[in-house]
């Protein structure tokens, strides 16, 4: 897997690629707090099965531009961004890939600019309709006065240092989030996010000491600010998405979820017809959590595998 500097939308993105040029080009997007290197088992097992795959850092992450204003990171940039890789190798179109907030840019963008893209898959967040109100608006009356990770997200400052703090133990307690949802939502009046996740002293059987201090390293180095900008920009994506190109996504659509993620609880999977009208797929790996690509990286690669041959 080899890395370059791709100019693009005005910054500089740190892509990782593999496969043939020429060949069928797929985008893998990672979500919060993740990094293209997230990828790296189906990254190599895409281009071993004939396609050219592009995994970039995403803007604010790892080893790509970090812009300082909030607003640069709203759904109308991260598509943008994606638009100039495939233009910078030359496809026309390209299949997109994206796991937890890569999925959001991943369900958006065929709205955006749908005429660039051939598929769409999503890990751990599917395909949902926009609200009818704002989106934290719309959180804050779903959870009234309990805690919601993304409105602790929204104010600048107090999650930013708390992430900062320790990035391996942030990591950590991040990786060993457990399924039943009571970190990311829970009751009011306990300060802060990560003192709500037990500490498990141990890395989950699924990621090695070595893969675990690439998170750590990078994040220390780039900090969490820039990664905690894209959920400010929530609002934003809600006015972006009101009249979009595409009303619907008309190319095939796969959403890959975790039976136990606990993310789940609280996005409507039952909609995702108002969302996607193509050829729709859905697929729970019994058992898995969030960090699917880590977690079960085979079985992933082998339905992306088989969902982009078709």
């Amino acid at each position: 897997m080899r890395s370059r500097m791709v100019p693009t939308n005005g910054l500089t993105l740190r892509v990782f690629e593999e496969g043939d040029p020429g060949a069928p080009v797929v985008v893998l997007l990672h979500g919060f707090p993740e990094l293209a290197f997230t990828w790296r088992h189906q990254v190599h097992a895409l281009a071993e099965a004939g396609f050219h795959v592009l995994a970039p850092d995403q803007r604010g992450y790892g080893g790509s531009d970090k812009p300082g204003a909030v607003d640069a990171y709203h759904l109308g940039e991260l598509t943008a961004d994606v638009v100039g890789l495939l233009d910078d190798v030359g496809a026309e179109q390209a299949a997109l890939v994206g796991h937890d907030f890569g999925a959001v840019v991943a369900w958006g963008a065929p709205l955006l600019v749908p005429e660039r893209f051939s598929a769409v898959a999503g890990l751990s967040l599917p395909p949902v309709p926009r609200p009818q109100v704002p989106t934290t608006q719309a959180f804050r009356k779903v959870f009234a006065d309990r805690f919601m990770y993304i409105l602790y997200f929204q104010e600048q400052g107090p999650a930013d240092a708390e992430l900062d703090r320790d990035p391996a133990t942030t990591f950590r307690r991040l990786f060993a989030l457990t399924t039943t949802g009571q970190e990311m939502v829970g009751e009011a009046g306990q300060a802060g996010f990560l003192d709500r996740i037990p500490d498990p002293g141990a890395l989950p059987a699924w990621l090695s000491p070595a893969d675990f201090a690439v998170y750590v390293d990078e994040f220390t180095r780039g900090g969490f600010t820039a990664p905690l900008n894209w959920y400010r920009c929530f609002d934003r994506n809600w006015e972006l998405t009101a009249d979009t190109p595409a009303a619907t996504i008309e190319v095939p659509a796969l959403f890959i979820g975790g039976s136990a993620d606990a993310t789940l609880a609280y996005t409507p999977r039952h909609r995702a017809s108002e969302v996607v009208t193509g050829p729709y797929r859905e697929v729970l790996l019994d058992g898995a959590g969030h960090w699917l690509t880590e977690e079960r990286p085979e079985a992933v690669s082998q339905l992306l595998i088989e969902f982009l041959r078709v």
